[in-house]
């Protein structure tokens, strides 16, 4: 007859007696993997082709102008810093595409995002480093040609005074693009965990949007309903863009004939893009409320 013994083996666990960092240390690193990863940063080299290629369309435009403009010697830019971002709309709109669902989707696919919320990051810290990278990762994208073509313009000797005015609010424009974008992108990237799906809701919101938008600005155009063209901006993301850099930052309109909103208008399309941020947030925060646990 045997006797069984309880044995205790000590196999070298200790405690952590080092620096416990906390949530700001958490988000910010966050923050920094994500931002990183929306340029393939840390990643496969497969990763990086997209990213990187359409950084250099948005980019090569613009260095193609400022040589034109030096060798030309041309007295002011052929295109104007606030409208850059406008014309590229689709290299952006692909970009968003392709890396907000990186960026969330992937997450929620393997759900990991319970082992984020474990401690010390919550919910809140989740949201707004993604939310802060995505932004950060498109105003990358959609500064750095502002900054080729304000070089360029120094270096044509353009006047300078002229130059920074319209640098500055070129920065402000694609500063609050990138905030639109990327809450937006974010909300329909995390309806979903599968990433195909995200992308495809993702070039719907921003393209589909644009289309429809455009055409029936076009119609009102024609039939001289001239007040219905500024109005219809307000149902797409870079008409709602356009129409306040229209107003307030002195930027000529994409609107059929160049009707853009006036300073009254201007208003109701600055309260209606800064209520689509918050509500991206707020969508955000919510969505994850569901998934944290």
């Amino acid at each position: 007859m045997t006797t069984e013994t309880t044995r205790i083996h000590n196999i070298g666990y200790r405690d952590y007696d080092g620096p416990r960092l906390g949530r700001a240390y958490a988000r910010r690193s966050l923050y920094s993997q994500s931002l990183r990863g929306a340029y393939g940063l840390g990643r496969s080299a497969k990763s990086k082709v997209l990213p990187m290629i359409l950084f250099a369309v948005m980019c090569v435009p613009a260095a193609i102008i400022v040589a034109v403009a030096v060798a030309t010697d041309l007295k002011s830019l052929p295109l104007d810093y606030t409208r850059y971002a406008v014309v590229t709309q689709a290299v952006i709109g692909l970009f968003l595409a392709a890396q907000a669902p990186q960026s969330v989707s992937r997450d929620l696919r393997f759900r990991t995002v319970p082992l984020y919320f474990s401690r010390p990051i919550e919910r809140v810290d989740y949201v707004l480093a993604k939310y802060a990278a995505m932004a950060s990762a498109l105003f990358v994208l959609t500064a750095a040609p502002v900054v080729v073509l304000y070089v360029g313009s120094l270096l044509a000797k353009m006047d300078f005074a002229d130059q920074t005015k319209g640098f500055a609010q070129g920065l402000v424009s694609v500063a609050l693009l990138s905030l639109l974008f990327a809450g937006l992108g974010l909300v329909m990237a995390a309806l979903t965990p599968r990433r195909g799906f995200g992308v495809a809701a993702v070039i719907a919101i921003m393209t589909i949007s644009y289309g429809a938008v455009s055409t029936l600005q076009a119609i009102a155009w024609d039939q001289d309903s001239t007040g219905a063209v500024s109005w219809l901006g307000l149902f797409s993301p870079i008409t709602l863009v356009d129409g306040v850099q229209t107003a307030f930052l002195g930027a000529s309109s994409s609107f059929p004939g160049g009707y853009g909103p006036g300073a009254g208008q201007g208003v109701v399309y600055l309260l209606v893009v800064l209520a689509l941020i918050a509500g991206s947030y707020a969508a955000l925060m919510r969505r994850y409320r569901k998934v944290g646990l």
